[in-house]
């Protein structure tokens, strides 16, 4: 029989329609197990792309025939891009992690343009869901991902891809032949135990330690097709993919290697890691890597590492002009902008850009634990729209089905039922008043992730006990706990949207439940009310004008 299965690249575009690092968003941190507070491996992933949600992946695996084919359709058009034989046995998938704990995120860096040719119908989403499906280590994922583009060939532009399984991570950079051949070149790399890494849609690795075959991989022409391209003539210890495939340019630094920075500088200050690299100074040293973290990290440090907006740094967005009266740290798109000057020239200038963005469709924390069964071992922590606003619900590995709100929706029509709607409409009510709502926001988040994180040590010491016992009962309690966990905040965000909606209602704050006396209008800050009567000046006054005085 033929098995539809419908691959979905995370950002707006193929290589049909390939976009500038500019209007790319998505954020990846890699966490080793010796790393971590628990011994946990962990990586994140924000899927950001306006315009864009994709309802909760779920997956639940199984057993095919002889002779079972999958068809590749392309995300964007639903266009059948080729088919592939099936394997005789699949496992479950929980968004972006499967049943034995191997989970993978990727950041798109699309790299030189000569390889943006697609040389076959294998895409990026098809290479991550497929993996996931049939791969029970990060090592056996990387053979799977790379043996299907070198046998079906390659549809997207350059990746930065995270695979994570219980005992360690990996990142794996990647991109095209183009039209020269068929398949691609890439380089792997595991995260050195008791290190982090991030990246964000900029290739991130240079030297490739070709000695250490335990802890690298590669493609065998990696070095080989650059020669014959023109692009690299140097010994082969001196072959940066960096600069080979994707080099970096003021714009990149800006908009990619930041975010890079703020993850260093949060997880290790004592290294004082200098923003001249991010900045575009010329002649600044590139951040490394692989780093150490000063302190070991655990899940709610990592979900507060993807809640960022260059807080405590001379960096922070939501403060200055560009933020408004009320201290919002975003800038809306387009991030590039230019404008004339009085010579007749025009300047580019790019907007920062932050971690937590408004154009999140979903993200995740994966937390693979080597200590505990498989089915408890891996929490998919996941979240849709704007990170610094939503929550983090935790869906265990072993869980049977896939909570509805999550499931369901479109981008194009509002769903009181889809929780994608649910957060985006307390994320942009908020976006109106920012630096006052969003403590409502926090106190509602706070309660409720502090919830989750107390639960799911519960529910670890109760599932492993009735792993022991009855691994049905097991499956169905990590299930209904999963899926009643996540309607709950659900509700909760419901619930929360009536409140803000009602105690910020037409600009003003009501601070209690009385109908009298009327509540306290918002007002401006006392900066931002300057600026205006300059602009301005004398407009404003409350006086008796002369008869020759302007009116406006």
């Amino acid at each position: 029989m033929k098995l539809k299965f419908l691959f979905r690249s995370f950002l707006v575009f193929t290589v049909l329609f390939s976009v500038s690092k500019s209007s790319e968003s998505c954020t990846n941190v890699l966490v080793s197990s010796g790393a971590s507070a628990d011994g946990s491996v962990m990586i994140s992933y924000l899927a950001d792309a306006g315009g864009f949600m994709d309802p909760l992946y779920y997956y639940p695996g199984g057993e095919y025939e002889p002779g079972d084919s999958l068809d590749i359709i392309c995300w964007h058009y639903d266009d059948y891009l080729g088919s592939i034989p099936q394997v005789p046995r699949t496992y479950r998938v929980v968004g972006n992690m499967n049943e034995h704990q191997v989970a993978i995120g990727e950041t798109t860096f699309t790299g030189r343009e000569e390889l943006h040719e697609a040389n076959g119908f294998i895409d990026y989403g098809a290479m991550k869901y497929i993996a996931l499906q049939r791969s029970k280590t990060a090592r056996e994922a990387i053979e799977v991902m790379t043996g299907l583009v070198e046998e079906h060939g390659y549809y997207s532009t350059g990746e930065s891809f995270s695979i994570a399984d219980k005992n360690e991570v990996w990142v794996m950079e990647f991109i095209g032949k183009g039209e020269y051949e068929k398949g691609a070149v890439w380089v792997a790399a595991r995260v050195p135990d008791g290190y982090i890494a991030a990246h964000a849609n900029q290739s991130r690795i240079r030297q490739v330690d070709w000695d250490d075959t335990e802890n690298w991989m590669w493609s065998d022409d990696l070095v080989d097709f650059a020669r014959e391209r023109g692009w690299f003539d140097g010994p082969k210890e001196e072959f940066s993919f960096v600069d080979v495939y994707d080099p970096v340019d003021p714009l990149s630094l800006m908009v990619c290697e930041g975010r890079v920075w703020s993850v260093f500088n949060r997880v290790a200050p004592s290294k004082q890691f200098s923003d001249d690299y991010w900045r575009a100074v010329k002649g600044a040293e590139h951040y490394p890597l692989f780093i150490k973290p000063d302190e070991k990290i655990t899940v709610e440090k990592m979900i507060s590492l993807v809640r960022d907006h260059f807080d405590d740094t001379p960096h922070y967005t939501g403060e200055g002009y560009a933020a408004g009266p009320y201290g919002n740290p975003y800038r809306w798109r387009p991030l590039v902008f230019e404008l004339e000057q009085e010579d007749g020239d025009t300047i580019q200038y790019s907007w920062e850009r932050t971690i937590s963005q408004p154009q999140t469709g979903f993200s995740f924390i994966s937390q693979s634990r080597n200590w505990l069964p498989d089915p408890i071992g891996g929490i998919f922590w996941y979240g849709v729209d704007d990170t610094y606003s939503n929550a983090y619900m935790p869906l265990y590995v072993g869980t049977q089905k896939p909570p509805k709100s999550l499931a369901t929706g479109t981008v194009v029509e509002f769903d009181w039922q889809s929780a994608f709607w649910v957060f985006n409409i307390v994320a942009n009510y908020a976006y109106g008043f920012y630096n006052i709502i969003i403590e409502d926001i926090k106190e509602v988040q706070h309660e409720v992730e502090s919830r989750s994180h107390a639960m799911t040590r519960a529910v670890d010491i109760a599932a492993k006990s009735l792993y022991e016992k009855d691994k049905d009962v097991m499956y169905e309690y990590l299930t209904e706990f999963s899926v009643n966990n996540a309607e709950r905040t659900v509700q909760q965000w419901r619930e929360l949207a009536y409140y803000i909606f009602s105690k910020y209602n037409d600009g003003y704050i009501r601070t209690s439940d009385e109908r009298r006396p009327w509540p306290e209008g918002i007002g401006y800050p006392e900066e931002y009310l300057r600026r205006i009567v300059e602009e301005r000046p004398g407009y404003y006054e409350i006086r008796w004008r002369d008869p020759d005085e302007p009116r406006y």
